[in-house]
């Protein structure tokens, strides 16, 4: 199961993500918001990373205008490894080398069609583990540091 949320300026690049998710039959549960009203991104960015955290979801989206903010917001979820990504590369990167569970999008500076792209590059990406599980392990250790 995969979480996804936005505030109202990642509303319609959320509802066009989810109409790709199903295509390709990804399950998901919609967070919100569910307008284009406006509304505040750290709402959406924590119930999707409180969604991933406690396992409910295995991974998640969330999107704003930019993708910062709401990035933001899901990274100080306890467990969350949220990555902004603008491009593919990135994304498998993210999977691949951090084990992100969370991907950012920004929908107003990414045109819908490559940010269905960087969904299917996160989506079809592993992590590596490896070395790799050394360094997202110091990277989760910061979170006890305070």
């Amino acid at each position: 199961m995969l979480a996804i949320g936005s505030d109202h300026g990642g509303f319609e690049l959320k509802k066009a993500v989810m109409k790709h998710l199903a295509e390709r039959g990804v399950e998901y549960r919609d967070y919100g918001t569910f307008s284009d009203e406006s509304c505040d991104y750290p709402d959406f960015g924590e119930a999707v990373g409180r969604a991933v955290a406690s396992g409910e979801c295995e991974r998640g989206i969330v999107i704003c205008g930019t993708g910062i903010g709401i990035s933001i917001a899901a990274n100080k979820v306890r467990g969350v490894r949220c990555a902004l990504c603008g491009d593919c590369y990135s994304a498998q990167m993210c999977r691949e080398h951090n084990d992100a569970n969370v991907l950012a999008l920004g929908a107003r500076v990414l045109g819908e069609g490559l940010a269905l792209k960087i969904v299917d590059t996160y989506l079809d990406s592993s992590f590596q583990g490896g070395r790799h599980a050394r360094r997202v392990a110091k990277i989760m250790a910061l979170e006890d540091k305070g």
